[in-house]
């Protein structure tokens, strides 16, 4: 492996200590700025753009990793060799790649993908699975789709609880309920659908749905799932022949980096919903779905932007900001204090906890209220992963510790007055002059009541 990686060309290097960094990876020199810092009198950690550096050096900081790092680094050294083996197959037999296999380079090219499918699987319990030969790979058709609902656990970590396959005929392949191992906290049942009652007496674990994906997606087969990383960081599988149904489509009112939800993408796409507001998810009919939406895009194209749907926003959502990354030693009570008005905090609830840090909505009582308090909020405004404006906020606390954390609006593209909230019938008043309208059919009604008593 380490010969591997002293032979390899320098535009994989650079991945390789992008992904260091990534991961906060530290060889004996410390990470990639820290070995800048000590090792170049010159420059130091100035010129710290991997691609600015030469081959040597990045060499000389990966050499500063333990032999098992080194190992690891080999293979990803050996996939983007097999990377760029089958963008060159690619280029030299286009006639011989599969439209499926088009969709997978198609993933790949999406500005997020670098970014999210860079796995941490040097990491304890993961597994990489091989995509076979280039000539084969190229020309395969066969797929999979995959969805996968996880839980809470008192570690502060996500566990897989239940997994879904399905082929492109919609035939399961896979649907098994998994026993994540330690104790839960939130089973989000809300969410999941899947309740403390239905994991009774489950035996299998992660290594047992690793094993059966393995023997599945054996000689190359495509894995489909919408935002598909997240169910592979829970499975701990990294694997590359992939199709992101968030990445393939193109938006006419989203950002470029920014991605639909499944839901949004079946009513625009397919014509319909796969759920409807506040029913639980189907980890089944959303790994159908993601295949039709594979199946649709290939019989159909859709190569022009589309408008996916709008999320329907209810009162209560456009009456509030959401408050995220907020560290767990922050009562949620404190962040009162950087809001303009008189607004009301959610307590911290566990289904809205992630290892560290917690989200939470801060309520107001009208829409204008949340615009004037947003506005008014002093932070760095800056874009969340899905493209929308939120500000990055510093709080200064009472005992002097400054804290940081993230704010947005629920609610974008609309303005304070196109949300049509019900309206109170105002309370009459005791001299109010009565209507003509109202007169009138007072003195009918006084014309019926003399007419019954005279007959």
């Amino acid at each position: 492996m380490a010969k591997r990686l002293a032979a390899a060309d320098k535009e994989v290097l650079v991945e390789v200590v992008r992904f260091t960094q990534k991961n906060g990876l530290k060889g004996s020199d410390g990470g990639w700025k820290d070995f800048l810092s000590r090792n170049d009198k010159k420059f130091g950690d100035s010129v710290s753009d991997p691609r600015k550096r030469s081959r040597d050096v990045l060499l000389a900081f990966l050499q500063t990793f333990s032999k098992d790092f080194q190992k690891y680094f080999g293979k990803l050294v050996k996939r983007q060799k097999e990377r760029s083996a089958v963008q060159q197959y690619m280029n030299d037999f286009p006639d011989k790649v599969s439209p499926e296999q088009k969709l997978v380079q198609l993933t790949a090219e999406h500005p997020e993908y670098r970014k999210n499918y860079c796995f941490p699987s040097y990491q304890e319990g993961w597994k990489v699975l091989r995509i076979g030969e280039v000539s084969s790979l190229v020309s395969s058709s066969a797929m999979l789709a995959i969805d996968c609902e996880m839980v809470l656990c008192d570690d502060g970590m996500e566990a897989v609880v239940r997994v879904c396959v399905v082929d492109n005929n919609l035939e399961v392949k896979l649907d098994i309920l998994v026993n994540p191992s330690k104790a839960i906290t939130d089973y989000r049942t809300h969410i999941t659908g899947v309740s403390k009652k239905d994991l009774e007496g489950v035996t299998s674990s992660l290594v047992d749905v690793q094993k059966s994906l393995k023997r599945i997606l054996s000689k190359g087969k495509i894995l489909i799932g919408q935002s598909l990383y997240r169910d592979l960081c829970a499975l701990k599988i990294d694997y590359s022949q992939v199709i992101d149904t968030a990445y393939i489509f193109k938006y006419a009112n989203l950002p470029t980096t920014a991605s639909a939800s499944l839901n949004s993408l079946c009513k625009s796409v397919l014509g319909y919903s796969v759920r409807e507001e506040g029913e639980p998810h189907n980890c089944l009919k959303d790994a159908e779905a993601a295949m039709n939406l594979v199946l649709a895009k290939l019989k159909h194209g859709f190569n022009d932007p589309i408008e996916v749907a709008a999320s329907s926003v209810t009162e209560s959502d456009a009456l509030k900001l959401l408050a995220h990354r907020i560290p767990m030693h922050l009562p949620c009570q404190e962040l009162c204090k950087v809001f303009s008005g008189n607004p009301s905090i959610d307590d911290k609830i566990d289904s809205r906890i992630r290892g560290e840090f917690y989200s939470t909505c801060i309520s107001f009582n009208e829409i204008d209220e949340v615009e004037k308090a947003f506005e008014a909020l002093d932070g760095q405004m800056t874009k969340d992963s899905g493209g929308r404006l939120q500000k990055y906020v510093l709080m200064k606390r009472d005992n002097g510790d400054v804290v940081s954390f993230y704010v947005r609006k629920m609610v974008y593209g609309c303005q304070p007055n196109q949300f049509e909230f019900p309206k109170k019938r105002p309370q009459p008043t005791e001299d109010a002059e009565p209507k003509k309208e109202q007169a009138d059919g007072d003195q009918q009604k006084k014309k019926r009541k003399s007419k019954k008593h005279v007959n």
